[in-house]
């Protein structure tokens, strides 16, 4: 029991003491700070008082640049003008014993106007590739072309129908372009390019139908007064497997069709009579038949040179496709 009293006092006296250092380490670390303030305030307020004095003094020196005095900067003087009686005031200051000289101006100058003066004679070389005097006929192949007027029927129509077969102004460089920068032509075009009496005509080989032509009409075998005389039409035709590259529309205006350009064409049977109006063979004369001429509507694959613009489009032509005969009532 007595061990145990001990104890606690000991503990007791030990947690008294300790308390007791705290408080005083406290105590003076905070008299430390008040007196750091106030040499702080004091030594504050003696620079700000040393300023005011110093500002005070008119006598104070001048503070020295950073730099070496060699190179300090210098204040801008301007410098003399070119002629000395028109020097500047500050350089009169500057360079007083000099003073100003008793000439004036020089008045004199070049005698010459330009080193190289402009030739006396015609200079023809100041556009070294002017217009020529001839006229180029080298800027268009073909000339001036003539059916910018879509109305107007081009050279090739020379037979008075309404298609072209050859076309020596075909457009070809342009349709490439425009067959390349249409992205929907596969939907436009269509065309089977081998065609023949085998696959169009019944009864009639490719063979038979390329015989019956003018001579063939035309031959003894032939009696002119009826027509009578071997196998063939009725009314004299000329038929064609062609691939016109030029045609009149329906509207009357002129187009370009889109022809053995890059592996496109577009074939039409095509069936011209060769005596319209003429009369019929193996026909009495007393029927009074005659041979007219058909037509079918046809939807081609065109271009129109006078407005490239447009592409590549589907336009209407009317061609020859068949020669009957007729016997009127």
């Amino acid at each position: 029991m007595h061990v145990y009293l001990v104890i606690v006092y000991i503990f007791s006296d030990f947690c008294l003491m300790s308390f007791a250092y705290k408080v005083r380490t406290d105590v003076q670390k905070d008299v430390a700070e008040r007196q750091a303030v106030l040499l702080l305030t004091s030594a504050a307020a003696a620079r700000a008082e040393a300023d005011a004095k110093a500002e005070a003094d008119p006598y104070r020196p001048q503070q020295k640049p950073a730099y070496r005095e060699p190179y300090a900067p210098k204040p801008h003087e301007p410098y003399p003008s070119k002629y000395p009686h028109e020097q500047h005031s500050a350089y009169d200051q500057k360079y007083p014993a000099h003073g100003k000289p008793s000439y004036g101006k020089p008045s004199y100058g070049p005698s010459y106007e330009k080193p190289y003066g402009k030739p006396v004679y015609d200079s023809s070389y100041e556009k070294p590739y002017g217009k020529p005097a001839y006229e180029s006929s080298y800027e268009k192949p073909y000339g001036k072309p003539d059916y910018c007027d879509p109305k107007l029927p081009p050279k090739c129509e020379t037979n008075g129908t309404n298609f072209c077969l050859e076309d020596y102004e075909y457009p070809e460089y342009e349709i490439k372009a425009a067959i390349e920068a249409d992205y929907y032509l596969g939907k436009k075009y269509s065309d089977v390019p081998e065609q023949s009496a085998d696959d169009l005509v019944d009864g009639l080989t490719r063979y038979q139908e390329e015989a019956f032509d003018y001579s063939y009409y035309s031959g003894p075998l032939v009696d002119k007064t009826h027509w009578i005389g071997p196998e063939g039409y009725i009314c004299p035709s000329d038929v064609t497997y062609a691939r016109p590259k030029r045609a009149r529309n329906v509207n009357g205006e002129w187009r370009v069709i889109v022809q053995d350009v890059l592996y496109y064409t577009q074939t039409q049977r095509m069936e011209t009579c060769l005596f319209p109006g003429g009369d019929c063979r193996t026909i009495a004369p007393c029927y009074k038949s005659q041979c007219l001429q058909k037509y079918v509507y046809h939807r081609m694959l065109s271009f129109d040179p006078c407005d490239t613009y447009k592409g590549l489009f589907i336009d209407i032509y009317r061609l020859p496709s068949a020669c009957s005969c007729h016997i009127p009532y």
